[in-house]
């Protein structure tokens, strides 16, 4: 089987699978990553950046070395290499998870049980949740769910368009150990600096991508668009800015404003200023639109690795 339809066939077997099942129950390949990761962090941590550079080689690099010996492994064996690209696929991405954990906060929200929600919030996002209200609360998961739409879905789903199996993993890995350490405590400020840029490498063409789709797919196509061309640049990541700006616009909605994390406040522009305020109803549109573009999304990075494929065998090349 050619290499185009090995990625469409098996990229399209793992998100059927998060779908019906969501996230792997017991031995999450990203879990086992992660505490391999901390056990590496504890040998290499000094506050260097050249000491996380190594950190970030060692972990991300070791992870698609691994990848890529389980892909050529499999090399012209057809139905085993869908296995592998479907069950790769299934453990990095976690669209039905992201939308399990929001409906839960938002549940709560509408029961009316803030310490719930505050309780099951750091599921989805590092904010401070007691120094949030219910409506701060919802901001924050209709934030965290289109930033994790890109994260979570789509980025992994272009990487593994472009790279196969060696991709998904490997992009699993930078945005996991982004998540770990690249974020500016006192601990990780320079330890954590390449981990946190080299994920913003990584991201890029996901957040575009998923920014696009969410015009697309969106309630509000016009708003999209005009908010990711207005405010995306304001915010202080690349990649959450068009993302978040483009699904604050889709959803008629003003996102973005002070926020807390780790003890420190920051105040971040507003996002689609012309919207208004997130409703705890908002989290279940922001699901919703979610996933469609996470399908959307794969319908993309399929149809072009297999336009790749036509595109290479017409020259006389081989996909």
């Amino acid at each position: 089987m050619r290499t185009d339809r090995v990625y469409a066939c098996g990229a399209a077997a793992g998100i059927l699978a998060d779908l019906l099942l969501g996230d792997p129950r017991r031995g999450h390949p990203v879990a086992a990553f992660g505490r391999t990761a901390g056990a590496v962090e504890r040998v290499l941590w000094r506050d260097h950046r050249g000491w996380g550079a190594l950190h970030t080689a060692v972990c991300a690099g070791g992870a698609a070395a691994g990848a890529a010996l389980a892909a050529r492994a499999v090399r012209g064996q057809g139905p085993a290499a869908v296995a592998l690209t479907a069950a790769t696929v299934w453990s990095v991405v976690g669209g039905t998870s992201l939308g399990r954990e929001a409906r839960a906060v938002a549940g709560a929200l509408v029961a009316g049980d803030l310490e719930v929600a505050r309780e099951r919030l750091p599921h989805l996002c590092g904010r401070d949740p007691q120094a949030l209200d219910g409506p701060g609360i919802a901001r924050a998961v209709v934030e965290s769910v289109a930033e994790n739409t890109s994260d979570a879905v789509v980025g992994a789903l272009v990487w593994g368009a472009l790279g196969g199996v060696p991709g998904l993993v490997a992009f699993r890995a930078v945005n996991t150990l982004d998540a770990m350490v690249g974020h500016r405590s006192p601990r990780y400020r320079r330890f954590g600096w390449a981990s946190a840029r080299l994920d913003d490498v990584a991201g890029y063409p996901g957040a575009r991508l998923t920014a696009a789709l969410a015009v697309v797919a969106g309630g509000d196509r016009h708003g999209a668009a005009r908010a990711w061309r207005a405010d995306a640049h304001r915010h202080p990541s690349p990649n959450a800015g068009p993302v978040e700006a483009a699904f604050a616009g889709a959803l008629g909605v003003r996102l973005g404003g002070s926020l807390s994390y780790g003890g420190r406040v920051e105040h971040r522009p507003v996002l689609n200023g012309e919207g208004r305020a997130v409703e705890v109803a908002d989290v279940e549109r922001a699901v919703r639109l979610s996933r469609r573009v996470g399908l959307l999304a794969l319908a993309v990075c399929a149809g072009g690795r297999m336009a790749y494929g036509a595109v290479r065998r017409r020259k006389g090349g081989r996909s």
